[in-house]
């Protein structure tokens, strides 16, 4: 690896970030552009995103192992027999998994924690798949709605992945309020909220916990409908 590649989790996410959106361009303002240098009479050909926000279609490294991970080989050969969109969907899926690949190559040394890090904030942004196909991302996280006392029982859990106890699931954008988020505190032991950690609202009190302080998993999570906690279970049984 070359000494300057990316080496921190913000710069890895922000070559990661750079090189999506290079990506993102090529298969949406630059479409035209693009299609039309997918020649399947060519070579197979590759789509690269580089870390200065430029796109090219071009043929794959000749040296084996490469520096980095390579593109998907002949996107080209697939374009004249394939739905337009949909083959720029296949595209999209390949160039996600691409840029997984590159991030974590330049992520090896990371610790664990690091890596769940890296992971969730490139996990914040949609994927090239989702804006080539038209979807629109939703974020969603635990929050007091303001003017109410009633909160949204999504949770994150420590991998950083959304976990939801129906049925108060909530749908939030991604102009959520983060002060918000702030204020929430852990009925057990106090502490602040933290997307790191695995957070579930009871539904009688409507207070927060974590989630290892009242000992449920997010598995677990998943299983319960109403979730009420030690507190609320100590006043039922009274």
């Amino acid at each position: 690896m070359a000494s300057s590649s990316p080496r921190t989790v913000e710069e890895i996410f922000k070559d990661y970030d750079a090189r999506r959106s290079a990506i993102v361009r090529a298969l949406s303002f630059d479409v035209d552009d693009f299609y039309s240098q997918c020649d399947p009479d060519k070579e197979n050909l590759c789509l690269y995103g580089y870390p200065n926000e430029a796109w090219e279609v071009a043929l794959p490294a000749e040296e084996v192992p490469s520096e980095l991970p390579e593109p998907a080989l002949g996107i080209n050969f697939a374009r004249d027999g394939m739905n337009r969109k949909d083959w720029l969907s296949l595209v999209a899926v390949h160039s996600d998994c691409w840029l997984l690949s590159v991030a974590f190559y330049f992520g090896a040394h990371l610790n664990r924690n690091e890596r769940k890090r890296l992971f969730s904030m490139m996990n914040d942004l949609p994927t090239v798949f989702e804006v080539v196909s038209g979807r629109k991302p939703v974020k969603e996280k635990p929050a007091v709605e303001s003017g109410s006392k009633s909160r949204n029982s999504t949770k994150r859990s420590i991998d950083g992945q959304p976990r939801s106890n129906p049925p108060k699931l909530v749908d939030e954008s991604y102009e959520d309020d983060e002060e918000e988020q702030g204020d929430t505190f852990c009925g057990s032991c106090g502490g602040g909220y933290n997307s790191d950690e695995f957070w579930i609202g009871c539904d009688n009190c409507e207070r927060w916990y974590h989630g290892k302080c009242v000992k449920i998993t997010p598995a677990k999570a998943e299983m319960i409908k109403v979730y009420k906690c030690p507190s609320c279970q100590k006043k039922a049984r009274q």
